[in-house]
Order: structure tokens, then C-alpha cells, then sequence
């Protein structure tokens, strides 16, 4: 996930600012299963505090312990971690540990291609052996940019195995509305690491200071509004508690090809929606209707707004994901399947 790689990025550079060495740890292949998929990461400075986690919480301190040899020398390893015997997980890990050093071009870059959501390129080179030592390593590459290597001194890498991952931007999440149960959803959105962009009432606007963790707080009317930095991992919730200013913004909308528009309201106004959507837009597509969830969240038995957010980011997640809802303990087979 890319906010996860940008909060360690951040983090280490607070270290590196304080003169302490980074070194980053990658998931970087997985014989079996595991608590998460190769790809994760965790950070670890110098004075042996990490940040981040790559895996329930058990893997985290072997790391840390294995990680020392790398601050000294500044040479990666790979190191494996089986967790058939200790977690139960049936998996064995292989970890890239790897010096990490946040140069201004790369911050720059990055800044710029997760402002611009542009997808994200690593390729982390590695071999498949216990405790491994050689010039390992990850490059990044970003759009239309010169390619990028963690480490600080420059190498040839060796290509025995190669991970690439090609992370996308951070999901994006619209919220439409201004009220107490906006920011309780923006509050829970940005808690997973989503994009959060909260647009208010023109006549009653707010500052981002009243939606901690959001993007951008701007206020706007449905005939004024600009949604060009919709794309296809973006959701929208309409929380207005206007019914006319919310078939507005429905009526606004169809020309994005959503997956997701959440509205908020009771069950008896879906039919009048969807009776005023087909007299407004006559070649209106099933396909648009289908994406509209009104009362938007799962039926979990919310309550509160807190519990109401979580239900929508569930729902969400559930569409987004093409996932149909249902308790874990029914599953047979792979967790992450």
C-alpha cells in the first residue's frame, strides 16, 4: 500500500534529519502462507526503534535482531523467517533487509507522483536464502523519472530474484457533506490510509482543520463543483441530509464510471432516486444504478456515527474489492484469497 510506504519514507526521514541510519525491511517472497503478503515493510533506525510491521507482531523483533549487521556494515542480507513452527502460519518469510536512505531528488519525486496519482514501481532484488549477504536491494521507478535506489552509494544490484511490486495510489474517498457524521467518516477513512476529500456546503464552508487527516476541505454546489480528479479507485459518499441537493450531486456523477456512490438517508427515498434518475436521464445504464448504495452501509446494526463510518468503509471495501460480506470463520482456503 502506498500511504504505508509513504508514513515510513516520512518517518525516516524525521531519523535521518537526527543523523540516525535507516534500513528498511521488505517482504519480499513467501513460501506458504503468512499473516501478509510480500510487499509489506517495516522500518528500523539506528538506536534499534522500528516502525511499521510485516507481519502479527512476532516476526518484528527477529528482524530488529538481524537488522544490526547492516547499520555496521552497510551490507544487505536476506534473512528467513519460518513461521510453521512459531506462528502457525504455515509460511516461510524471505526478508530483504536493506540500508534506506531518503535522498531530496527521490523525496521529490515521490511527492510529486502521489500528488499526481501516478502509480509507483520497486523491483527488490534478493536470493532466496537464509541470511544471505550481497548487493541486494530495491530501485524505484516513478513516471517519467530517472529510477531510484534506496541505499545511498551507488552499485550494481544482483538480479538472482526479483520482486516487483506496482503500487497504486492511495484509494480515494469524496465526501460530500459538512455535518459531525462527515468527519467521523473522514476520520475512519484516513485511519486506513485512504485520500480523503471532504466538500462542504458554499453557503456553510469548513476549514481542514475541522476534518483532521483530510487532503482538502472545500466548499462548492452541485452546479459548480469540479470532480476531474475522480478515477477509477475513487468512492463517493453524499451526506447532505438534503434530498434535492443529494440528486443533484447523483445527477453530477453520471458521466464518471464509479464503482461506489454512497448516499445517506432512509430506505423509502432509494425508490424516489431512482424514479427521478430515469425521468432525468432517460438512457440512464443499469450499470450506474448498480453503483448507488442508498442507505449506504453494511447492515452490521450501527448505531453511532462512529459505527455508521465503519460500516460504509466496510461496504466500500466490499464492492471496491469484490468481495461479498460474510464471517471469516466460514472461510475454507487461503485468508488472502
Amino acid at each position: 500500500m502506498v500511504h504505508e510506504l509513504k508514513d515510513i519514507i516520512y518517518t525516516a526521514l524525521f531519523h535521518q534529519k537526527k543523523g540516525l541510519k535507516n534500513v528498511l525491511a521488505t517482504v519480499v517472497h513467501l513460501d506458504g502462507s503468512s499473516y501478509r503478503k510480500p510487499g509489506v515493510r517495516m522500518l528500523i533506525t539506528e538506536d534499534l526503534t522500528s516502525f511499521g510491521a510485516v507481519s502479527g507482531g512476532c516476526v518484528e523483533k527477529e528482524i530488529i535482531r538481524r537488522s544490526v549487521s547492516v547499520f555496521s556494515d552497510n551490507t544487505s542480507k536476506v534473512i528467513t523467517y519460518d513461521g510453521r513452527y512459531r506462528l502457525g502460519c504455515e509460511g516461510i518469510l524471505y526478508i530483504l533487509i536493506e540500508p534506506f536512505f531518503i535522498s531530496d531528488d527521490f523525496l521529490q519525486a515521490f511527492t510529486l507522483a502521489t500528488s499526481k496519482r501516478e502509480n509507483i514501481l520497486i523491483k527488490s532484488f534478493f536470493k532466496k536464502e537464509d541470511e544471505a549477504l550481497g548487493n541486494f536491494g530495491s530501485e524505484v521507478s516513478f513516471k517519467n523519472t530517472a529510477t531510484f535506489t534506496f541505499s545511498s552509494i551507488k552499485k550494481e544490484l544482483s538480479t538472482e530474484n526479483i520482486f516487483t511490486q506496482n503500487l497504486q495510489p492511495a484509494f480515494q474517498l469524496i465526501i460530500i457533506g459538512g455535518e459531525h457524521d462527515a468527519v467521523k467518516l473522514c476520520k475512519a477513512a484516513t485511519n486506513i490510509g485512504w485520500d480523503v476529500h471532504v466538500i462542504t456546503s458554499a453557503k456553510d464552508s469548513k476549514l481542514l482543520t475541522d476534518f483532521p487527516g483530510a487532503t482538502s476541505v472545500t466548499g462548492n454546489t452541485p452546479e459548480t463543483i469540479d470532480f476531474s480528479t475522480i478515477d477509477k479507485n475513487t468512492a463517493v459518499v453524499i451526506m447532505n441530509h438534503s434530498y434535492v441537493t443529494d440528486l443533484k450531486y447523483v445527477l453530477k456523477l453520471y458521466q464518471y464510471n464509479l464503482k461506489y456512490i454512497g448516499i445517506l438517508g432512509a430506505p423509502k427515498r432509494r425508490e424516489r432516486l431512482f424514479n427521478e434518475l430515469l425521468e432525468r436521464l432517460p438512457d440512464i445504464t443499469d450499470t450506474f444504478l448498480d453503483s448507488i448504495y442508498t442507505p449506504a452501509g453494511l447492515h452490521i446494526g450501527a448505531q453511532t456515527p462512529d459505527e455508521i463510518a465503519l460500516s460504509i468503509v466496510a461496504e466500500i471495501l466490499s464492492v471496491t474489492r469484490k468481495k461479498e460480506p460474510f464471517s471469516l470463520r466460514e472461510l475454507k482456503g487461503n485468508i488472502n484469497g
